[in-house]
This record gives structure tokens, C-alpha cells and sequence, in this order.
């Protein structure tokens, strides 16, 4: 479990960095979308999002609610028929995704009760979501950011983070390696710079508001 909230550590990043305080300054203080449901809930939402426009996605998305009666359960998503799933308008790779999802919460390869996933580490965490079927490294750490709230995560495989951090320190847009390096200096708090990052690209790169950071855009 964090020790350190995110205000703390961002104070403690702006003062170790003088690019980092710009940031703080220009950007404001880290802001998360509030989280309204549940963790499988916001799982099978970024399964059902992913690879689409957000007009599509909360339609398919809705559907699927609907589907089961507003209850987003592991027991209520396994039952769901093959037809039920595609009349809700997934692919039958996503409806094999949220199938195997819940499948996996039942039989306890992914954990999602807090207490007990406040006791696993970040790569335990990431292990896990990606034996899913659909869910890959990425998914699993914005949803350890954005649902976790965890404090030392690094999105290298994210351009937008990668585009933000070169703007920023005013540097070429690192590859992931690169960014994996760059980023040693601010561990154990390197989710602030990944927040801050998405934030430079839309502040200095003219990228479009992020529901991620909660800066403009609604929640999908």
C-alpha cells in the first residue's frame, strides 16, 4: 500500500526537478476520473473501449449492462450466451476477452478484492490481468494508475506519455528503453510523471484532452 499520497509526492518531484515544478505549475495538481464501479467493472469497460471511437464503445458497452441487468459480475458475464454477447455488439475476440475475465476472477487467477490486491506487487498485479485473454501491459497498468492509485508506474509503452515527456524536458520523444531510463531519477513516484507527461502533450503538443487525465474530457 502506498505510504505517500500523490499530492506528497508530486510536491516532492517538483522540488527535486525543475522541469517537474513547471509542469505542476502550468498543469495543476494530479486529478483522477472518479471511480464509480467496481474493479471487474472497470475491466471489462477497457476491454469493451479498446480499439474503438468513443461514440461505438459506450454503445457496445451499454449493451453489455443492459445484457446482464446492470449486474457486472464475474457469475452474470460467464452466463451471457454467445449470441447474447455478439446482439450486444462484440467482436468475437472481445466477447472471448470479457469471458475470459471473469472466468479467470472465478477461479482466482486474478485477484481483484482490494485487500488482497493491496497485498500484491506491481508486477504481481501485471502478471496476472495479462494471462487474460485481451489484456495486455498496458491495460494492466492504467488500470494499477487509474483504479490503484499505485505510485510508481511508468507508462513507457504509452506514445502520449513518451511524445509528453520529450516536449517537456525538451528532448527528441524517447523509445521505451529510453524512457525506462529516463525515468529511474523519479522512482519510487514515476506515476506523477506519467500523469504530468500525458498532461505536456496536450499542453505543450496540442493533443486532445484526456479522459486519463481527467484534465477536460468526460469518463467514457
Amino acid at each position: 500500500m502506498a505510504t505517500v499520497s500523490f499530492p506528497e509526492a508530486t510536491r516532492i518531484l517538483a522540488e527535486r526537478d525543475p522541469v517537474m515544478a513547471r509542469l505542476v505549475a502550468e498543469a495543476g495538481p494530479v486529478s483522477f476520473p472518479f471511480q464509480r464501479q467496481s474493479y471487474f467493472f472497470e475491466l471489462i469497460r477497457a476491454i469493451t473501449y479498446q480499439q474503438l471511437a468513443g461514440a461505438a464503445a459506450r454503445a457496445i458497452h451499454g449493451r453489455l449492462v443492459a445484457a446482464v441487468d446492470g449486474e457486472v459480475t464475474p457469475e452474470r458475464i460467464v452466463a451471457l450466451s454467445p449470441e447474447a454477447l455478439r446482439a450486444a455488439g462484440l467482436s468475437g475476440n472481445k466477447a472471448a476477452s470479457v469471458v475470459d475475465l471473469a472466468a479467470k476472477v472465478l477461479d482466482g487467477t486474478v485477484i481483484l478484492e482490494p485487500r488482497r490486491l493491496g497485498r500484491l506487487s506491481d508486477q504481481e498485479v501485471i502478471d496476472r490481468l495479462t494471462k487474460v485473454r485481451g489484456i495486455g501491459t498496458w491495460t494492466a497498468e492504467v488500470f494499477m494508475l487509474f483504479n490503484l492509485h499505485r505510485l510508481d508506474i511508468l507508462l513507457v509503452g504509452d506514445l502520449g506519455v513518451r511524445r509528453g515527456f520529450g516536449l517537456a524536458w525538451q528532448i527528441p520523444t524517447p523509445t521505451p528503453k529510453q524512457l525506462e531510463a529516463l525515468g529511474e531519477p523519479f522512482r519510487p513516484y514515476r506515476s506523477v510523471v506519467t500523469w504530468y507527461s500525458w498532461r505536456a502533450a496536450e499542453l505543450y503538443g496540442g493533443a486532445q484532452a484526456s479522459a486519463l487525465t481527467g484534465s477536460k474530457a468526460p469518463l467514457p
